[in-house]
């Protein structure tokens, strides 16, 4: 696939403006801690909003969905669509209770909830657990999405392309901190949908698909435009409808989806202007990203079915890709292969886009929980702004070359995802009650994140040895019994929380009970709607 000039030209662009947003950013604002970690807290809900989208959109996105829909339909995405209830829980329970709470990031709070050696070691732990094992391997996993899209684009070695996305990726995130950050995010997430639309143009004029209504009525889609798995394959409605609707949602941790909220959610919501910008933002969030955001995507990864129908089809098309980068991941990549000079540049931009506003989001989380969580606290107390900057820097450097490392033992988008939900398995629970359910101490979540991490890398790295199989949705829920288990005895066989901790804890967040209730009410309600939305939209596309 060969790049002319016009789309060299729209490439540069593209990092142009990149590199420009952050940095005008910093020249006018990010001269302090506060302002390069937090914005001066300043943002509106709208650019939150569309800052959590953009963080939560990947290269790995596209290449994801279509992998789900060509192995089991468009119900296929419920094991990512049933984390839009715990989404929306943080909208009306928690993002007041983080606002309210005046944590710098959601690491900090261990420290306010809970007290003592066991409170900083708790702090410590959970900065280096999420912000650098977990964001390495999320990273690894986008840039795994990088590797196949830059491999049918550019025809080039896998290292390449790693090396120079962390480049780019690391200038980028350097530069303006988390306000110039917000800001870029709002240009790459319309630049996104642009060359997603695009994609999805030139998909449906192939002759294979013959157009929209062709599309939809072919014989070999229209089985899998059921947004409802079939029961009578009972282990695969299980794992993708009723283990991700009745458990994963509110049990697991999982980056942009976390129950309670957490990592780069929080982050965004203690940069809004005031509790309610806070709310509004992440709402709106949760409507774009499963309503509004994923349908190019989908009808992008139907088509394919008609172009691609097998693996085969795709290594006969890409004779030069290694062919252990081939699977149904890559059949989104592979799309991109009709769309023609001129546009082909505006699509490598919007595709590069999703990349950065990940890799970003990650590298800004990472970074911050390094230089305040763990810097600043334990190693140099005394640290001004200028150092926790420059510590924030060689952090996201570090993070990024540890991520392109793990790039080769991922094998394709599921098998990224499954680990990331592997990791947070079982501990949910812990960071929806702690809030209201004071018995539970640091040694409650010391406890639930390292029975979740043995057990994921259990069953990852010494189950297969056995030479027994085990489907992913029973080393899920074994992980999560395990996990619910040490957790549960971790906080019974300890001693609970001083009562003046706690004391200043319910003061500081005020979680009042009425309030609780009818957020409960409104999540099941909002996320009904939601639901709802999201299929009217498919019924309309898919008639």
């Amino acid at each position: 696939m060969r790049f002319a000039l016009a789309d060299w030209l729209v490439t540069v662009a593209f990092f142009v403006v990149l590199l420009a947003i952050p940095a005008f950013a910093n020249r006018r604002r990010a001269h302090t801690s506060s302002d390069f970690f937090q914005s001066g807290r300043s943002m509106p809900w709208w650019l939150i909003g569309i800052s959590m989208v953009a963080a939560m959109t990947s290269t790995n996105s596209a290449n994801l969905f279509t992998q789900l829909i060509r192995e089991n339909g468009l119900a296929g995405n419920w094991v990512w669509w049933s984390f839009l209830t715990g989404g929306v829980l943080t909208v009306f329970v928690y993002a007041k209770l983080w606002h309210r709470s005046g944590a710098t990031t959601d690491i900090a709070f261990y420290e306010l909830r809970y007290s003592g050696k066991p409170a900083a070691f708790l702090r410590a732990f959970r900065a280096v657990y999420l912000g650098v094992i977990y964001n390495v391997i999320v990273m690894a996993t986008v840039l795994l999405g990088a590797v196949k899209l830059g491999a049918v684009l550019f025809g080039v070695p896998v290292w390449t392309i790693l090396a120079v996305t962390a480049v780019a990726s690391i200038a980028y995130s350097m530069i303006g901190g988390i306000r110039g950050t917000i800001y870029a995010d709002f240009y790459l997430f319309t630049l996104i949908m642009v060359g997603a639309v695009a994609v999805t143009a030139f998909a449906l004029s192939q002759p294979e698909v013959g157009g929209w209504a062709a599309l939809m009525q072919n014989a070999a889609i229209r089985p899998k435009l059921d947004f409802l798995p079939r029961f009578d394959d009972l282990d695969t409605a299980i794992a993708v409808f009723i283990v991700p609707v009745a458990i994963q949602w509110w049990n697991v941790w999982y980056s942009g989806s976390e129950p309670g909220g957490g990592g780069y959610i929080v982050q965004r919501m203690l940069t809004a202007k005031t509790p309610n910008h806070a709310l509004g933002g992440t709402l709106f969030a949760q409507i774009v990203q499963y309503a509004l955001r994923p349908w190019p995507w989908y009808i992008t990864a139907f088509a394919s079915i008609l172009v691609f129908p097998d693996l085969a089809s795709i290594r006969a098309a890409f004779p030069d890709v290694d062919p252990a980068l081939v699977g149904n991941d890559m059949a989104y990549p592979a799309m991109i292969k009709f769309v023609p000079a001129g546009w082909l540049g505006l699509v490598a931009a919007s595709l590069m886009g999703a990349l950065f506003s990940t890799i970003a989001a990650h590298l800004s989380m990472g970074a911050n929980y390094v230089a305040n969580d763990v810097w600043v606290r334990f190693v140099r107390p005394q640290a001004d702004g200028r150092e926790l900057i420059r510590v924030a820097r060689w952090t996201s450097v570090g993070l990024m070359l540890a991520g392109c490392l793990l790039v080769p033992f991922i094998a394709d988008a599921k098998a990224g995802f499954d680990l990331m939900v592997m990791v947070g398995a079982g501990t949910g629970a812990v960071f929806l009650l702690r809030w209201f359910w004071m018995r539970i101490n640091a040694w409650t979540e010391i406890a639930a994140m390292g029975a979740s991490i043995l057990c994921a890398c259990f069953f990852q790295l010494v189950w297969p040895s056995f030479a027994v199989p085990l489907v992913f949705w029973k080393r899920l829920l074994l992980t999560i019994g395990v996990t619910t288990v040490v957790w549960l005895a971790a906080t019974f066989l300890t001693r609970p929380e001083k009562p003046e901790t706690i004391a200043r804890f319910r003061s500081l967040v005020r979680a009042d009970g009425r309030d609780v209730g009818r957020g409960v009410l409104l999540t099941f309600l909002v996320s009904l709607a939601i639901f709802v939305f999201m299929w009217a939209i498919g019924v309309i596309l898919c008639r």
